[in-house]
């Protein structure tokens, strides 16, 4: 089954629903699907749930919070340190406008894994004895407790990848290879932005991080670069 390609990163996120929970690939600007981030901005969508290693850290995804299109944000990098400029999204946050749920780096992958596999959650030590752990399960296991951390899906995976084939396998390149493989596992519906479509058999099978039966919809863009502020 070959992939859609889509003309514009408009039309590819056009038909998202309000309400989406919508994983979006990226550690700061690298990989970070930066042309859908904007293509929701302009076509609208509110009460989002954004799951995302970072936001507020010069990253696009902290535009969707100028029109308040985000409701919750699940992610590991949020919040600044103390007498630092307050992102979008921080300033939203404390003013109780949208909510925050933090989750460990390692955990959030692994949780991202485990919806990917269709695994029942993972059992971490982690936050235990923290109010990471409030609310949530825990396990002892031959005299050892542990932490039940479920699973994490969503509605739709934003990626990035510099190539893909006209099937929709996927080719990453450097560190463009760090959440967006595991998230495309993990969504009913993947659109992926690429640099460049190749024909089918362009791409060596060694060289595929995402196998086309993940990818949905693709969009070819050029790379839209983001500066850091830390």
């Amino acid at each position: 089954m070959l992939a859609e390609v889509f003309q514009t990163p408009d039309t590819a996120v056009a038909d998202i629903a309000n309400g989406a929970t919508i994983l979006v690939g990226g550690f700061v600007s690298a990989g970070t699907p930066s042309n859908l981030i904007r293509a929701l901005c302009r076509t609208g969508q509110t009460e989002l749930t954004a799951v995302a290693n970072n936001i507020g850290l010069g990253d696009l995804l902290d535009e969707l919070c100028e029109e308040r299109q985000l409701a919750k944000v699940i992610a590991t990098f949020a919040i600044r340190a103390s007498g630092t400029r307050q992102s979008r999204f921080e300033s939203q946050y404390r003013a109780g406008e949208v909510e925050l749920e933090l989750v460990p780096q390692g955990t959030l992958i692994e949780r991202l894994r485990a919806g990917g596999a269709g695994l029942g959650g993972v059992l971490t030590k982690t936050g235990l004895g923290t109010m990471m752990a409030e609310g949530k399960e825990t396990l002892e296991i031959d005299g050892e407790h542990w932490l039940l951390e479920r699973p994490l899906r969503g509605d739709v995976a934003l990626i990035k990848a510099w190539r893909a084939d006209h099937h929709g396998n996927l080719q990453y390149r450097l560190a463009g290879l760090n959440f967006n493989p595991v998230m495309a596992t993990a969504a009913d519906l993947v659109i992926a932005e690429v640099e460049e479509i190749v024909e089918p058999g362009a791409i060596a099978p060694e060289q595929v991080g995402t196998p086309a039966v993940y990818v949905d919809r693709l969009v070819q863009c050029d790379p839209i670069p983001v500066r850091w502020e830390g």
